[in-house]
């Protein structure tokens, strides 16, 4: 009877430590399989273990691409499907999901989004498959409750078609936000160009204009992707997914100046080559990098404090199948991977001082697992 009681008191007390010290992560999915949309489960820091059932499912259709208010209030999804949605919903304080809004992104398969600084418009990437009419940068505005509205704005680009296969519509894959709020940038993997945005939010029909240069060209058939900056706005790294590259520019008045290119893996083989998300360490020290395709890494560059250069430290398999997207954990002490394919989310060792990835210390099955984002 006493080791029963020592015993019920010991979970008791994990749990109440637990409690404490989780963290919320919430899952963004591809839900034509088994998921059903979104997933909030409690992540422990200190252990790097996911809890084993989700403290709650929003069900929403293919919630591929999750966006986070500054305020962790509100959460915004973008549905990739034909014919495109954008959600919004609100988050309560112990990081319930509620939903608000629904509208359409006007366009095909949207991919990423983001929220302006003020708030005030949910800039949407649709990536479109089809290349008729292709790809687009939609604005939508969200209004003082977060709930969405009809699109003020869409922008279209022209392709390279390089690839005739893959380029020969737009196909918009990402719009990041300049850290000081005044530039967007549309990386265009179907033009071969990161296409430069002034942000003007007193300007309610038309809040965004072409910057000057109003692009950055990068190699043909290269596919642009994903785009990062760092803290202070002074580097910005971009993957090109179709060659599997990492480029590193200077920030020059809202300018990207390249300064490096270097290759995620060292097969020439086209299935090798599938460059994905990226994201710095909290410090700013290391950039890890996903490749998906045959190669199924995530691949740790040391950043150099001075100009923002890669050198590289590791590369890392993923465990599993098509990293759609990963995320640092609070505390910088696990990676987490979301592998689409395998359906599972990897949880692996970091090394806050080497930049390393460790060993795996989790597999979680998740069905379809598309984007990770954690609540503070």
């Amino acid at each position: 009877m006493k080791n029963r009681w020592t015993n019920l008191l010991s979970a008791s007390l994990m749990s109440l430590s637990l409690g404490a010290n989780a963290a919320t992560l919430l899952v963004g999915s591809y839900t034509d399989g088994a998921s059903q949309g979104i997933y909030r489960y409690t992540f422990d820091p200190r252990s790097g273990h996911i809890g084993a059932k989700p403290q709650q499912v929003v069900e929403a259709v293919s919630p591929s691409w999750l966006v986070l208010s500054a305020d962790q209030r509100l959460l915004f999804a973008v549905n990739e499907t034909a014919r495109g949605h954008a959600s919004s919903f609100a988050i309560g304080a112990k990081g319930q999901l509620s939903p608000l809004s629904q509208v359409p992104s006007d366009g095909d398969e949207p991919t990423h989004a983001s929220l302006s600084r003020d708030q005030r418009y949910l800039f949407v990437a649709n990536y479109a498959v089809a290349p008729d009419p292709g790809g687009s940068l939609v604005v939508l505005p969200v209004d003082k409750d977060g709930k969405l509205q009809p699109a003020v704005q869409q922008l279209r680009h022209a392709p390279s078609k390089v690839n005739p296969e893959r380029q020969a519509g737009a196909h918009v894959h990402s719009v990041v936000l300049s850290p000081d709020g005044s530039h967007l940038y549309a990386s265009d993997l179907g033009a071969d160009k990161v296409f430069i945005y002034r942000y003007d939010g007193a300007s309610p029909e038309h809040p965004l204009s072409p910057a000057l240069p109003a692009s950055v060209s990068l190699p043909p058939g290269s596919g642009p992707r994903h785009l990062l900056f760092d803290a202070k706005g002074q580097h910005a790294y971009l993957t090109l997914e179709m060659s599997a590259e990492v480029v590193v520019f200077e920030v020059k008045d809202g300018a990207l100046v390249e300064r490096q290119r270097l290759p995620l893996t060292e097969h020439t083989q086209a299935a090798a080559k599938a460059a994905g998300g990226l994201h710095l360490s909290a410090d700013g020290r290391f950039l890890y990098v996903s490749n998906r395709g045959t190669a199924n890494q995530i691949v740790v560059f040391a950043v150099d404090k001075a100009d923002g250069q890669l050198s590289l430290v590791q590369r890392r398999s993923v465990d599993g199948d098509h990293p759609r997207e990963f995320a640092l954990a609070p505390g910088g002490k696990f990676l987490l991977v979301a592998n689409q394919k395998s359906d599972q989310v990897v949880v692996m060792q970091r090394d806050p001082r080497s930049g390393k990835l460790g060993d795996t210390v989790q597999k979680f099955d998740q069905p379809a697992p598309s984007d990770l984002k954690f609540l503070d």
